[in-house]
Formats: C-alpha cells, structure tokens, sequence
C-alpha cells in the first residue's frame, strides 16, 4: 500500500503545505466557487506540481475541505429536557452550523451525487446529523415511548438539513431568517404529528 506523500519526510512542512490548500479551498468556496487543485494552488501560493501531489483531483480536495465540526451532539448538558423544548434549542444549533458551514456543505452535496459506490464518502452520506436528532428526541424515550424516534429523526433531517435551506435560499428566495424560522417550524410540525399520532 503507498505511504501518503505528506507521510514521509518533512512532515511538519507537508502538513502546513496541506493545511494552506484546506484553507484556501474553504475560503474560495466561501466566495462561491467550486475551486479546481490548480485553483487552491494560486489562492494559496503554492505550485500546482505541489498541490497535485496532496489532492490528486478536485473532489479530494473538496472532501478534506468538508466542516471540522462533526461532534456527537449539537446540545450541551443544560439542554432542555422537554421533548419540544429540547429539539427548538437543537434546531437553533442544527441551523446555525448549517449557514455557518453552508460554502462547504453546498460542496459536499454536489459531491454527494457523485457515484453512490465512492468509498470516501462525502459528509452528507455519513448520516452524521441522524445521530445528532435522536440525541435531541432522546427524552421521547420517556413521553412518549409509542414514537419511533430513529424514523422521525431521518424525517426531520430529510425537511431541515442543508439541502432544504439550499432550496429555500436559491429557489424559493428566502433570507437567512425566514430560511431558518421555516425549517424550525417544520421539524416542530413533525414532533408535534408524531406526539399526537403516539398518544
């Protein structure tokens, strides 16, 4: 198996160099581009030679340029234990690190429809934000035991993930604001069907 360019040698060097590409690409993804290697090169001052060597093509690139912030859960310990209290506070967060890392999910969304066989998958395929939603329904467990809280959660995440705020931002020409107020609203409209629906 080949050992990685930047794993031999002068590692601390290779590893800034790599990080300068990261940087770059995030920072032309911010500005609305879909930067090529090449491109991440010239915004960072670094050769092309050089850069082609840490990210054969653009979609490697673009998937180290992906949010650093995947944690487990989006709430902290003084969330709410109420059922819909609990999941507003985490729409709050869910939102918020969707427009913040909006540049960067736009690009792991285009390359989400990219062949479904990839092996390096891109964020959104991760279903990391399903875990996030069980853990906010995690009081549901407890009021309302009759909820299927795992479908619920891909139910909520289907209506309020980045794809969602990428349609009512572009198509449906909303702010930020009303974006964000929309999904809020519709994943409360979902807990409160499954609540009722359960009881």
């Amino acid at each position: 198996m080949p050992i990685p360019y930047e794993s031999t040698g002068r590692t601390s060097q290779k590893s800034r160099t790599r990080q300068a590409l990261i940087d770059a690409t995030r920072e032309l993804l911010t500005e609305g581009q879909t930067p090529r290697v090449e491109d991440s090169a010239a915004h960072s001052g670094i050769s092309r030679t050089t850069a082609y060597r840490y990210f054969p093509n653009q979609r490697a690139l673009l998937l180290a340029a992906q949010p650093r912030l995947q944690p487990d859960t989006l709430l902290d310990e003084t969330a709410p234990a109420e059922p819909r209290a609990r999941l507003a506070a985490f729409m709050v967060a869910f939102t918020h690190y969707n427009l913040s890392y909006e540049p960067q999910l736009r690009s792991a969304l285009r390359l989400s429809l990219d062949d479904p066989a990839e092996e390096d998958r891109p964020l959104l395929r991760r279903g990391r934000a399903i875990g996030w939603i069980e853990d906010a329904l995690a009081p549901l467990a407890a009021t309302h035991p009759g909820v299927d809280r795992p479908e619920l959660a891909v139910a909520i995440r289907s209506a309020t993930g980045i794809e969602s705020l990428v349609w009512l931002l572009d198509i449906a020409g909303r702010t930020r604001e009303q974006a964000a107020a929309t999904v809020h609203r519709t994943a409360l409209a979902l807990l409160d069907a499954a609540m009722n629906e359960s009881a």
